[in-house]
């Protein structure tokens, strides 16, 4: 088994934070705060997966993959959820969305060099 991309884990992990956190405070300068209480359920994880569809791309990595990895670093987002500490989440999920997409890059290597 390789060693993960650390580039990649530190790209990914950035660009995902500085990201969410630019659409973050469009979001928050744009709308209502009542906006939040009743569909922040689902712009959150909108927002999170779009950002991290732009970290595929830059990093030219597998949409679908990076999706996947999306998905499963949003998880810990419920704790924020339930202690009502949203950021908590973020910050507990950039990690994990980082490692993933180091995974993804790392199996992308070893795939071109079987080839």
């Amino acid at each position: 088994m390789g060693e993960m991309s650390w580039p990649t884990f530190w790209r990914a992990g950035l660009l995902q934070a500085a990201s969410v956190a630019v659409v973050a405070v469009a979001l928050a300068v744009a709308l209502p705060r009542s906006f939040f209480a009743d569909w922040g359920w689902l712009a959150g994880p909108a927002a999170w997966a779009a950002c991290a569809l732009l970290v595929a791309r830059l990093l030219r990595l597998p949409p679908v993959g990076v999706l996947a990895g999306a998905a499963v670093a949003g998880l810990p987002a419920i704790l924020g959820v339930v202690t009502g500490e949203h950021w908590l989440g973020t910050a507990l999920g950039l990690p994990v969305f980082a490692l993933w997409c180091a995974r993804l890059r790392r199996d992308a290597d070893l795939s071109a060099e079987i080839v």
